[in-house]
């Protein structure tokens, strides 16, 4: 009888040990599936991967390295580009403009800055810039979002064809740069007032001195024309319509250059409802001596479509004294036109230059 109950709660031991050792492994292997897999971490050369790191590969499936839009080579992420520098547009330059410079402590972001712009980028009759110095790259620009800046300065048109800077529209601008370096916490300093007005006084009348838009007029000889005749005879020339109302215009080579010739009617026949209703008996053909680089031969290019106008409309070229012209005196225009070339050329404001054509605006 002992012997039989030994022999059974061994028994019954041995059955209740293999339970626990079986739920044992069962837990251990349920415990197991739900702990994340660990990714199998191939060796990277950090010195093809700069700044990445074994700490920084995602452990998620990546996309297919094959689509450029998912980031760098193999699919790693990268930063996004920078927008480039913005070099079209008007640019301050001192021999021009009156500029005070800026002085921050850290470097200021495109977007924080564009806030706060003055509101209006004049004092008085002439414009304001402000440009800003990239961090990335060390070049002055407009300030635009998603670019750092370390440096900034704003500036003033010293003169223009309304006259020179004063003493009231220079305190304008002092006002307005003034707000905006306190709004972006940076020290200013300005040129002296006296100063600046009196190289504005200076520029100005030499601007005077060698200002010259050059015009002729294209009479009608027999009967008045149309306005969709001239239109049609000007497209034939290379004229397009000008933004303004009565102009027709032969652009320049570069995008926002200013027109090299301009063929310009009354404006009234512009708003007409019929363009072959409108008559005109008289065209003014016209170039700009300071705004047009002397390269593209604009005295040129106004003789030959004054000629070439004149022969398939029948008109006559007249001077500002209504006089015909004649080849002396285009001869004489042409010796005129090489003096003042170089004078512009010798005080670095050479026909046609971006700081040039802010001057004579």
């Amino acid at each position: 009888m002992n012997h039989s109950l030994t022999l059974y709660l061994a028994i019954l031991g041995g059955i209740v040990l293999a339970a626990v050792v079986a739920h044992g492994a069962w837990t251990a292997r349920r415990a197991a599936a739900n702990q994340p897999r660990r990714a199998t971490l191939e060796p990277i050369d950090s010195s093809m991967q700069p700044g990445l790191s074994l700490d920084s590969v995602p452990t998620e499936p990546m996309d297919d390295p094959s689509d450029n839009r998912a980031g760098g080579a193999a699919g790693v992420p990268h930063a996004p580009s920078l927008p480039p520098v913005r070099r079209g547009g008007p640019r301050l330059d001192a021999l021009v403009d009156a500029i005070a410079t800026l002085t921050i402590e850290s470097p200021l972001s495109g977007d924080h800055i564009l806030l706060h712009l003055p509101p209006t980028r004049r004092a008085g009759s002439k414009p304001v810039l402000v440009e800003a110095l990239r961090a990335d790259c060390g070049e002055w620009e407009p300030p635009q979002a998603g670019v750092l800046y370390t440096e900034l300065q704003g500036g003033v048109l010293l003169a223009n064809r309304t006259g020179s800077l004063n003493e009231i529209e220079y305190s304008e601008f002092v006002q307005k740069l003034q707000a905006m370096a306190d709004a972006l916490g940076a020290a200013i300093e300005f040129p002296d007032m006296l100063d600046a007005v009196a190289r504005a006084r200076e520029l100005d009348a030499f601007a005077s001195a060698h200002d010259a838009q050059l015009a002729m007029s294209l009479a009608a000889k027999g009967s008045a024309w149309s306005l969709g005749y001239v239109q049609q005879q000007a497209a034939r020339h290379g004229f397009v319509p000008g933004v303004l109302p009565g102009r027709f215009v032969l652009p320049g080579a570069e995008e926002g250059a200013p027109p090299v010739l301009t063929l310009q009617f009354d404006a009234q026949a512009a708003f007409a409802e019929d363009a072959d209703q409108a008559t005109l008996r008289e065209l003014l053909l016209c170039f700009d001596v300071p705004q047009t680089a002397p390269e593209l031969a604009p005295f040129k290019a106004w003789c030959a479509a004054g000629e070439a106008l004149c022969l398939t409309m029948d008109a006559v070229m007249l001077d500002d004294q209504g006089q015909p012209f004649s080849p002396a005196a285009f001869a004489m225009i042409e010796g005129e036109l090489e003096k003042l070339y170089a004078a512009l050329a010798a005080r670095d404001l050479a026909a046609g230059a971006p700081s040039t054509r802010r001057l004579f605006s």
